[in-house]
């Protein structure tokens, strides 16, 4: 007799269907979890098993058979299946949707499988050829020689301080507790030693038998995480998951996770959704960043979802059995996770210094630029500071967060400016391959030799990019080894690596960079950072933009000072048209606290995010008034579902708006804001309208994001 197999599909399904998921016949045994082969029109798709039932309300004629189970591969666990449903609804998507896109992309498409020959019962099965080589490997592969405890004794080479000692205890603490779990944050200044602390939980975490799940912002943090584990934890095996890995590369480490044959899983933001069977232990590294926000597709939280991962799993393990920890570990926490902590709903661990006793946090001197002589863009105290350090060679950083040659090429003529054709932004001036680039949609054009309204052959380039500041430099250094790190100049696989590095041997004098500088580097013998161009973040209408901006003034100033026996010398020098910015304050005396408790007082009176919840329905149209009209459209829709649920009082629909950056790639585009400071009621409201937008079949494209970041 069949059974009917209930399948999550990566197909768009209107939320008013039910939970979008299909039912198919299959003659043969079947498990929840298991990835399968489906006819779906006239595609072949790979599903994922959701239930199995002995019925179903489907018409017989309308049912199809599934082709094929694939083999070789363990099916996906329960406490997985639980997390993707999480995201599903809590993002308000398919289930298929959110389960399909978190595998690597082979095991997603049905024509790189091969059938095996039928089975005694007439079904079929089949295989991916690299999933059957990594099996392969794996069985030729001796098992590394293991004693319980041997890492935990590695790891404890390098002695502890009485502040890292107490936060390893309490997540040590936190794995065996009758109380509920709490998340932890991992609060420390910059070079306290986090890594060290959370390196000795990983530690402990595999002698348990367990799995390790640590997250990092960048890619190019990961093969330097991913070195110092197997340096410090020989024994323990150690895999990496990130979209800078080749397909076959990136599901031969999925795989290996998904199997329990590695203890420790370095990765970005998708390694969130990894499955790992016996997870023991999860940090996020730098959880302030927004990097852990997906900006396409699903639009999840990384890091709200390693909170929901090790909360649920704890839960689902059970009292008797070891929960599982979630670490959050910053310099710099953002605002959603410092207001828990303060509110008791997160545990906190405190490292208030550095953890070498020859090191100390930098000195933060703040440079006017009003009435400063300035040349290449440095005032004279930043000049005679960079001078010094490269005369001592000790290397310097200059961070510029602005990549380019020059935001924007212009005519002193006519005031014609070099405009991106397709999007509502300049297009900037790259002096090496001496083009016009659009950051946004990457339009590309080489520079006219006069100007395209007037023929004026002086063009100037104004402002700064990091090109020009690495060009500045050079001709003022000419004897300096001087080199550039930002997008641009890493493109090239291990090129950001090999920077880095050149750093830390200290073949270089200075490094001008982005916010790539900010970002968990441990530069031991820099003494000396400088920051060209502070002020642009402080006049942006994004009520983000004041913590954005000094997190990364604090984490790259951070970079400066961290050990040597010249690490009190350690200087930052930020030059700025607004020294008595309240802001800058805060940063001169490292004073995150007090600073963070004044923004959140401000977002409390202004009933922002931490103390409200937020969502954006973005639309695009071939002209703005086509985008404009279908939200104002479901702005008057939104209003009536509110009303009938009884919610009109407790979620708030603005009016649409253009977005920031209004069109980009000849798309016009707006956003309507919904904000409720009640999350049951939102997550309702929001459930009942998308099903009304979905019903309504508008031709307008648009998509919801829980939780923006930008808005």
């Amino acid at each position: 007799m069949p059974i009917f197999l209930r399948i999550a599909l990566d197909v768009p399904v209107a939320i008013a269907t039910g939970d979008g998921l299909y039912d198919y016949r299959w003659p043969g045994a079947a498990e929840v979890g298991q990835l399968v082969i489906v006819p779906f029109g006239s595609r072949r798709l790979v599903g994922l098993i959701v239930e199995i039932a002995e019925a179903t309300t489907i018409e017989p004629a309308r049912l199809r058979d599934a082709i094929a189970i694939v083999e070789g591969l363990s099916p996906l666990s329960a406490e997985w299946l639980e997390l993707v449903r999480f995201a599903a609804r809590y993002y308000h998507r398919s289930l298929g949707e959110v389960a399909l896109p978190s595998l690597p992309s082979p095991l997603r498409q049905a024509d790189r499988y091969t059938m095996s020959p039928p089975s005694a019962d007439g079904t079929f099965s089949a295989y991916l050829p690299s999933i059957a080589r990594a099996i392969k490997r794996a069985e030729r592969m001796a098992p590394a020689e293991r004693k319980a405890g041997h890492d935990e004794a590695v790891a404890e080479a390098v002695e502890l301080n009485a502040m890292q000692a107490e936060a390893l205890a309490v997540i040590l603490e936190a794995r065996t507790s009758a109380t509920p779990l709490l998340p932890i944050l991992l609060y420390g200044v910059t070079g306290s030693g986090k890594t060290e602390v959370y390196l000795r939980a990983t530690a402990h975490t595999i002698a348990a038998g367990l799995q390790a799940l640590v997250l990092v912002p960048e890619i190019n943090l990961t093969p330097q995480l991913e070195e110092t584990f197997r340096q410090r934890l020989p024994h323990a095996r150690v895999a990496s998951l990130h979209s800078g890995h080749a397909d076959g590369q990136r599901l031969h480490q999925w795989w290996l996770a998904h199997e329990g044959k590695v203890d420790v899983l370095l990765g970005t933001r998708l390694a969130v959704l990894a499955s790992m069977p016996r997870l023991g232990l999860i940090v996020v590294d730098e959880e302030h960043d927004a990097s852990y926000k997906q900006q396409e597709g699903l639009r999840y939280s990384a890091r709200d979802l390693a909170i929901v991962r090790a909360t649920r799993g704890s839960e689902r393990q059970g009292r008797e059995a070891q929960a599982i920890p979630v670490v959050l570990a910053s310099a710099t926490p953002s605002m959603e996770t410092w207001a828990r902590a303060e509110q008791g709903r997160y545990r906190k661990a405190v490292l208030s210094k550095r953890a070498s006793s020859d090191a100390s946090l930098p000195t933060i001197r703040l440079v006017p630029l009003l009435h400063a002589k300035i040349q290449h863009g440095l005032t004279g105290a930043v000049h005679e500071a960079i001078a010094d350090r490269v005369a001592r060679r000790e290397p310097v950083l200059v961070f510029h967060n602005r990549r380019g040659y020059a935001p924007v090429l212009a005519c002193g003529a006519c005031g014609w400016l070099s405009d991106c054709p397709r999007c509502s932004v300049h297009a900037v001036f790259h002096q090496a391959d001496r083009r016009l680039h659009c950051h946004h949609c990457g339009w590309q054009q080489r520079v006219p030799r006069a100007c395209p309204s007037c023929g004026n052959t002086d063009l100037a380039a104004i402002g700064r990019g990091t090109q020009r500041v690495e060009e500045s430099l050079r001709s003022l250094f000419p004897s300096a080894r001087i080199a550039r790190i930002d997008r641009d100049s890493t493109r090239k696989k291990g090129a950001a690596s090999s920077l880095l590095e050149a750093v830390h041997l200290g073949d270089l004098d200075i490094l001008v960079g982005t916010q790539m500088l900010a970002k968990g580097h441990d530069f031991r013998n820099v003494t000396l950072v400088c920051v060209l161009d502070a002020d642009s973040a402080l006049y942006s209408h994004d009520f983000r933009a004041s913590e954005r901006l000094f997190s990364n003034l604090m984490q790259v100033a951070g970079r400066a000072g961290r050990g040597g026996a010249r690490s009190g010398e350690a200087e930052v020098l930020i030059q700025t048209l607004a020294p008595e910015h309240p802001l800058f304050g805060a940063l001169v005396r490292h004073d995150f606290t007090r600073f963070a408790a004044s923004l959140l007082d401000e977002r409390r009176r202004a009933g922002l995010p931490p103390f409200s919840h937020q969502a954006v329905l973005r639309a695009e149209g071939k002209t703005a008034e086509d985008a404009l009209a279908f939200l104002d459209a479901s702005r008057t829709e939104g209003t009536r579902i509110a009303d009938e649920l009884g919610s009109s009082d407790k979620v708030t629909l603005y009016d649409p708006v253009p977005m920031t950056i209004a069109r980009i790639a000849g798309v016009e585009r707006a956003q309507l804001l919904i904000e409720s400071t009640v999350r049951p009621a939102f997550h309702a409201f929001l459930d009942a309208w998308l099903a009304s937008l979905q019903a309504a079949r508008a031709r307008t494209r648009w998509h919801i994001e829980v939780d923006p970041l930008d808005i």
